[in-house]
């Protein structure tokens, strides 16, 4: 979604949420692509929907509206394509650390997550998508507030494996993969980091350690380069899809695609599959 909104012209340091309301057609056009490159699961836009990270630009009050929207807007798109696809509410970090390291306790942070996990609940979405974690405190209070809200929407967590092999603040895949199930996680995986050769390996290490578990593996379409002031990510769609085929037989069930893939990328899978 960022992808597209920027080359739709969203600018760094703007909120991408704001579009849900600003041109909500545009957000409905990318959601559209995606539907119509076979995609089976497409995410809101709210990946910052949060009232930490909105209060960064001012939005903090506008959380209900934001994400209630974004799901309003995307479920009429699948509707609109005969409804085969999952609507799944976006949900990103924080944009806070966790205390002791950080200053958000856990306790204001359920509380955060809750606030976003209902209102794309009230805007219908079939499942909660939690992603681009490091922090294993963090993901479990999104977990826990979204369980505050619904005691039974689906939830799928991922995370991000982006520094040797770990998240940032050093989660093994392993580790990842035994608490995430733990929890009740109806899948999990990982998502974005330093492309898809990075997340094959994460993938191969969550199913040796929880066979059973329904894994994810939504990478990245390769770091990208800055040519005049554009994100270029370097993998294209016949290369992303041949190492997706890959994930696959490694273990995950679920597959797509995070930063830089377009719809392209995504037909391409669909239909390898």
């Amino acid at each position: 979604m960022g992808t597209m909104l920027f080359a739709e012209g969203l600018q760094f340091g703007d909120p991408p949420e704001i579009w849900n309301l600003a041109h909500p057609d545009v957000v409905r056009r990318i959601h559209r692509g995606y539907l119509d490159a076979g995609s089976r699961i497409v995410m809101t836009n709210t990946f910052g929907g949060n009232r930490l990270r909105l209060a960064l630009t001012g939005h903090e009050g506008r959380v209900e509206e934001l994400n209630r929207t974004a799901a309003i807007l995307l479920r009429a798109e699948v509707d609109a394509a005969g409804g085969h696809a999952l609507v799944a509410g976006d949900i990103g970090p924080s944009g806070e650390i966790m205390a002791p390291v950080g200053t958000l306790d856990e306790g204001e942070a359920v509380d955060v997550f809750a606030e976003q996990a209902g209102a794309l609940i009230a805007g219908g979405v079939d499942l909660i998508w939690i992603e681009t974690m490091s922090d294993l405190a963090e993901i479990r209070a999104a977990f826990d507030g979204v369980r505050r809200v619904s005691a039974d929407i689906p939830i799928v967590t991922t995370m991000t494996f982006d520094t040797r092999g770990h998240t940032m603040m050093g989660v093994s895949p392993e580790r990842a993969a035994a608490a995430l199930w733990s929890w009740g996680a109806d899948a999990i995986g990982g998502n974005c980091g330093n492309g898809p050769d990075e997340l094959l390996r994460v993938v191969e290490r969550m199913h040796a350690a929880v066979p059973d578990a329904l894994l994810v593996a939504k990478s990245n379409a390769g770091m990208p380069r800055l040519v005049g002031m554009q994100a270029v990510y370097q993998s294209d769609p016949a290369d992303y899809a041949d190492i997706v085929m890959a994930m696959r037989r490694a273990g995950a069930s679920v597959v797509g695609g995070c930063c830089g893939t377009t719809p392209a990328h995504l037909e391409a899978i669909a239909g390898r599959l």
